[in-house]
């Protein structure tokens, strides 16, 4: 293995330390139940717009969507790279001010340009989720990572499922513009509590020389290219991202026409399985990564991954979808597991940088993510295809994700002993 600069490693956590790593966790939390919030209502606002027009509606609402995981793709290296010259409290604190006047402008907007606006800003500071990785790089002892980012995980996934409900129950009994503001006072409140209790994680004499040329989302990615690992690491954190696009991409319409579900009956079905998933990466990963290591983990929740999107893809009926929740939970090994050990062969000042590159890999799955599920459902979803074809994206995302899997256990022989150190640091 090629030799590597040392990584100074967090001092014990302090109470404020602790403090600081709790608001880490209530910002993500509350930055997706934002997202989440607005979700369902986005769609109803545009109608609004367009005087209910179904084709335009749906045409404008994709361009929404894709201007905002282009911008995400685009800026989330941008701030990385910021955060490392700068330090992490200014960027966070200046996402969570300026995503709470976002929603406050889109709370406002009075025609569709303004609403377009503020959605094309919402992606660009929106993009916080790789600085509060960075933060928890930073703060977190080696051994003790993974669980840490399982942790951020589970308020990353616990937020996307309590937000669309909440902003449901929100636009039911007071318009669509009432999930914009509740998430705008959400963001704001988060700013001022923060400003009070979040200390900075990046020492001054650890920070990097900013370069706009190595902020941009083509040339973070070079960072990836740096260590054959590191290039193998991050092309499996993108497979999997990948291949779980398809569940937000085609399950509601997949349960619709397979098993001729309701909303109403889907929306505890995903419930289950973000309950699950926070379960595990909350109460499972830290201990499975202290026994068996990280690199166990990663290939363990792929192919637990795998394994859950072919029963959901084969399920005959609805209870056997069911039986997929538990399944799928544990492919949240993998994500803490993987980003563990990416920050092994980074220097502390390039941890924002790295989470900003891992964030524009994400950013291009979802974009791509889409049309490979969407359109191979819409192929095996016309008339003349069994009802059995219809989970078609689901098994294709579970080969792919077995593909993975192989090529993790492979392509990570070397993380041997990065998991060896931290047993010795326990």
């Amino acid at each position: 293995m090629s030799p590597r600069e040392p990584i100074l490693e967090p001092e014990s956590p302090t109470a404020a330390g602790r403090a600081a790593v709790a608001f880490i966790f209530v910002t993500v939390l509350l930055d997706m139940m934002a997202f989440g919030m607005v979700a369902p209502v986005l769609p109803n606002l545009v109608a609004e717009f367009v005087r209910q027009d179904a084709t335009s509606a749906t045409l404008i609402y994709t361009l929404f969507n894709t201007t905002f995981a282009l911008l995400q793709f685009m800026f989330s290296p941008l701030i990385g790279a910021l955060s490392d010259r700068f330090g992490r409290r200014p960027l966070i604190l200046a996402s969570n001010i300026g995503l709470g006047l976002n929603y406050a402008l889109m709370a406002w907007a009075p025609n569709l340009g303004w609403l377009f606006l503020g959605r094309a800003i919402s992606g660009v500071t929106g993009a916080s989720y790789s600085t509060a990785s960075a933060y928890i790089a930073d703060t977190t002892p080696i051994d003790k990572r993974a669980g840490a980012f399982g942790i951020l995980g589970a308020a990353f996934g616990v937020g996307f499922m309590i937000g669309p409900s909440l902003g449901g129950v929100l636009g039911e009994y007071f318009g669509p513009r009432a999930p914009f503001v509740v998430a705008g006072a959400f963001s704001l409140l988060n700013a001022v509590y923060g400003f009070f209790v979040l200390p900075e994680s990046l020492p001054k004499s650890m920070r990097s020389t900013m370069r706009l040329k190595q902020a941009n989302p083509f040339s973070a990615l070079v960072l990836l290219r740096r260590h054959p690992d590191l290039l193998a690491l991050a092309s499996t954190q993108f497979l999997s991202t990948l291949a779980q696009v398809s569940i937000p991409t085609t399950v509601v319409l997949y349960a619709k026409y397979r098993y001729h579900w309701t909303p109403f009956a889907i929306g505890p079905a995903l419930t289950v399985v973000g309950v699950a998933l926070a379960v595990v990466q909350v109460g499972v990963v830290g201990r499975f990564v202290k026994r068996f290591g990280n690199r166990a983990a990663l290939v363990t929740g792929l192919a637990f991954g795998a394994a859950g999107l072919f029963i959901v893809g084969l399920a005959p009926t609805g209870p056997w979808f069911w039986l997929a929740a538990p399944v799928v939970a544990f492919w949240g090994l993998a994500g803490p597991a993987v980003q563990t050990m990416m920050t092994h062969h980074v220097k502390s000042y390039e941890q924002g940088l790295l989470q900003g590159a891992n964030a524009s890999l994400t950013g291009i799955a979802e974009l791509v993510g889409p049309a490979i599920f969407g359109f191979t459902f819409a192929f095996f979803v016309t008339p003349g295809h069994s009802p059995a074809a219809y989970g078609a994206p689901f098994i294709l995302a579970g080969t792919l994700l077995t593909a993975t899997a192989a090529f993790a256990y492979f392509a990570t022989r070397g993380e041997a002993e990065h998991d060896e150190d931290e047993d010795e640091a326990v």
